[in-house]
């Protein structure tokens, strides 16, 4: 399989010019179900990340029990409770992610969710009844992890976004990294953004490589903006494996511009967020 390496000039000539007569609704609207008790900082990251990536409206689900956190924590996305167990998701939020669902573009499903028991039937319901783009992230994989049919069964677009960790638990290989991840993309029916040093996308027929990040990214809450920045992209109708690439390399720029100006010891998930801007710029 050929293997593109990711630039700079390559991203540009993917990412879509502002439509001058645009509006909010033209530029995505964007569902994310996030967050759980102990895990509001990656709700709120992937939020804001898909705010500073040109989405049009990002709408996050939270669960009840930490709503009034993620409303004070933000201004631009509309946050709004769903039912909990007191942690976690409930079952009993499906009805109205379902009714939410029917007028978004994209759908993110994962930072910070934990693994409750109403969290998977929410993400399997998710994938039976969109029919636009879901991305999977953090425990939306996991909790995936012996239900993989589910993905096998879909007829819209999924992404995946694993690290190692995840990818083995999904099932992958550990041989060749992108023989592995082409099978698994293939296996799953999806495009999978397995991240890493030289993260790899692929839908299994043709695959990127970014040589963007440094280790300074290796910490709590950079996937998170990543997922945040990935599903922006996909509700700007960038598709969806271009999306994942452009995603990763931006993701890994915005990374390299915040150790350039403070270095990999103290550079945080939430610079790269503030980064975003001038470098989309």
């Amino acid at each position: 399989m050929e293997i593109r390496v990711l630039d700079e000039r390559a991203v540009h000539r993917l990412l879509p010019e502002r439509d001058p007569w645009g509006h909010k609704g033209d530029f995505g609207r964007l569902l994310l179900l996030c967050g759980s008790v102990g895990y509001t900082g990656a709700a709120a990251l992937a939020a804001r990340a898909a705010v500073r990536s040109g989405a049009g409206l990002v709408f996050l689900g939270v669960p009840r029990s930490i709503y009034a956190i993620e409303a004070v924590k933000l201004d631009e996305p509309i946050v709004f409770p769903l039912p909990d167990d007191g942690s976690c998701l409930s079952a009993s939020a499906i009805p109205e992610i379902l009714e939410r669902l029917q007028r978004c573009d994209v759908c993110l499903v994962g930072p910070g969710l934990g693994q409750g028991p109403g969290v998977l039937p929410v993400v399997q319901a998710v994938l039976e009844k969109a029919r636009c783009p879901v991305v999977l992230d953090a425990d939306g994989i996991n909790v995936l992890a012996a239900h993989k049919d589910r993905l096998r069964e879909r007829t819209g677009v999924t992404i995946l976004t694993p690290h190692d960790g995840e990818f083995a638990r999904l099932g992958g290989g550990h041989g060749d990294r992108l023989e592995d991840t082409a099978a698994l993309a293939k296996d799953l029916k999806a495009v999978i953004l397995r991240k890493g040093h030289r993260t790899l996308v692929t839908d299994g027929e043709r695959a990127y490589e970014n040589r963007t990040g440094n280790a300074g990214m290796a910490t709590g809450g950079s996937g998170d903006v990543l997922a945040g920045l990935l599903t922006a992209l996909l509700g700007q109708s960038i598709p969806p494996l271009e999306a994942a690439a452009c995603a990763a390399w931006l993701h890994g720029r915005a990374g390299d511009l915040c150790a350039q100006t403070m270095g990999q010891y103290g550079m945080t998930p939430s610079d790269m967020v503030k980064t975003l801007p001038r470098l989309l710029k």
